[in-house]
């Protein structure tokens, strides 16, 4: 039986020019990305704050067909809901850490028209989401800890992947931070095949070249996984 899920390259806009987002989204969605991640900090839930609903209402009315993927690393996630879905976003992934009623929000997210993700951070055990994960559209498996720039990839964190597509075939893992050309196949390997990458590809002079090795390698290895079923 062939795998159900396909390779999606996500750019973190926030490595991009935050003064020029919209030419800056725009440009790397014609270099070949399938969607655009969006990291929202409240200053709480994790240490610093980026931006909310209403940059992303303004960003939705210049970049009008691309699919947001909203990271709301913030305390209390049920209050950005309606106001994310208003604004134009596709999928509002959450941190489980975040809330105690992590199936209310589900609900309360497609209740708004939005697709589910849960995050999880490094030290929380993947075993956390699994009562959740029939009812949410994709997991992400975080690979630095949240809220702070510059950190290395925790390879450790492909455990978790492995774990997630060894239970579940069809969904959609997602990973994020520190992730690029240099460790994709790992990334991929391990299962993954939702590729949030930031400054590989933002910083890079040929975003095209980067997402197409990124997208090339978790191709080859869903190659892989269907030749050996």
């Amino acid at each position: 039986m062939p795998v159900h899920y396909e390779c999606k390259i996500g750019p973190s806009i926030l490595n991009s020019d935050l003064a020029s987002l919209a030419d800056e989204c725009q440009r790397v969605l014609d270099s070949g990305a399938d969607y655009l991640h969006l990291d929202v900090m409240d200053g709480n839930f994790v240490p610093n704050i980026t931006f909310g609903h209403p940059m992303v209402q303004c960003l939705r009315q210049k970049v009008k067909t691309a699919f947001f993927d909203m990271h709301m690393m913030v305390a209390g996630p049920e209050k950005w809901i309606q106001p994310m879905a208003d604004a134009g976003a596709n999928q509002y992934t959450f941190h489980i850490e975040a809330t105690d009623r992590p199936k209310d929000i589900i609900r309360l997210i497609k209740e708004a028209g939005m697709k589910a993700g849960i995050g999880i951070k490094p030290g929380t055990p993947v075993d956390v989401v699994f009562p959740y994960v029939e009812d949410a559209d994709m997991i992400l498996v975080m690979t630095v800890e949240p809220g702070f720039g510059g950190q290395k990839f925790m390879e450790d964190m492909m455990a978790k992947v492995e774990q997630l597509r060894a239970k579940y075939q069809s969904l959609d893992i997602e990973v994020d931070g520190g992730v690029g050309p240099a460790n994709i196949d790992m990334v991929a390997k391990a299962g993954a095949n939702m590729i949030v990458s930031g400054s590989a590809i933002m910083k890079s002079d040929n975003q095209r070249q980067v997402i197409n090795t990124l997208r090339g390698s978790v191709n080859d290895y869903i190659q892989t996984a269907n030749l050996n079923r």
